[in-house]
């Protein structure tokens, strides 16, 4: 008699995990660092100032007083953008029964909250975009942290092919902290992070090695910490920054102005489904475009 196998079986029960991977990059360092700041325009405004240059100064005794001219504060603004995602999702998809989330809505939400800070991510550093205000038709648009650092302050490598190298990093830190800041954080690309981990390589480098037993059979080849002469910065690695820009910042100076925090909003119901939209409204604002510098692997702009 023919052995029976599960080939010929009906309604034999499947086998789904109740877990949805999903390995999509979530992580925002930039936004992450940023203080959020209260704004209650779309357009916004702020000054920066700066000390004169260095210069001689011997009087003699009972001279008169001499003036100097007084420069104005320089006016900055950037306009907030309006960001959203909306998900309709039918009533029969919100009770039937699922593996791996109760509700289909709460799920599919959850998904687009998640999508919508790499969107606000891309706006800040992944695009170099300007601002714009907008019109009845058009959308505001932020401008990104690329227009905002002083043109002294960006070092171009020369042409699009010539990579990242430690002399560039080097002048772009000087470029900064001869301006007057105290930048503490490098932002890089995946793969310039590749190039930075040849920093440790380097001849004559001393690197501190953990022998201790829970680091037996470890290689390690990453810079955390660059220390040059013009201090120690942090280096941390953004998979959403504009390919072939490095940033090199401090975090103090930057804030993440808010018009309108994220929120999660239900729309009008219209037939047999369920809408529900993200809504936020965000700008950037770096308070001095001194206090930063960008090395850009290109003859001229971003």
């Amino acid at each position: 008699m023919a052995t029976y196998q599960t080939y010929q079986m009906i309604g034999i029960k499947e086998d789904i995990s109740d877990v949805i991977t999903n390995i999509t990059p979530r992580k925002t360092p930039f936004q992450s660092m940023l203080k959020s700041e209260k704004i209650t325009q779309r357009l916004f405004q702020w000054q920066e100032d700066s000390l004169r240059a260095v210069g001689t100064n011997a009087q003699v005794e009972g001279a008169d007083a001499s003036y100097i001219t007084v420069n104005p504060t320089v006016m900055r603004n950037n306009y907030a953008q309006i960001m959203t995602e909306a998900v309709q999702v039918s009533g029969t998809a919100e009770v039937v029964s699922t593996y791996g989330r109760a509700k289909e809505m709460a799920y599919q939400m959850a998904k687009s909250a998640a999508q919508v800070k790499r969107d606000l991510e891309n706006a800040l550093v992944g695009t170099a975009q300007t601002s714009a205000a907008g019109n009845a038709s058009t959308a505001s648009s932020l401008a990104g942290a690329q227009q905002m650092v002083v043109s002294g302050n960006i070092t171009y490598t020369g042409s699009g092919a010539t990579a990242l190298s430690e002399a560039f990093l080097l002048t772009a830190l000087q470029a900064a902290y001869t301006a007057g800041a105290e930048p503490s954080r490098i932002f890089v690309t995946p793969s310039n992070s590749v190039i930075l981990a040849g920093f440790a390589a380097a001849a004559g480098r001393y690197r501190t090695i953990d022998t201790g037993s829970s680091s037996k059979g470890t290689i390690v080849n990453v810079v955390n910490l660059y220390v040059s002469p013009f201090g120690e910065t942090k280096v941390e690695i953004n998979r959403f920054q504009k390919a072939k820009n490095t940033f090199i910042i401090d975090p103090d100076m930057w804030s993440l102005p808010t018009l309108r925090p994220w929120t999660r909003e239900s729309l009008a119901k219209t037939g047999d489904s369920i809408k529900q939209m993200i809504v936020g409204e965000f700008s950037l604002k770096h308070k001095n475009y001194s206090a930063a510098a960008m090395v850009v692997e290109a003859a001229s702009g971003f």
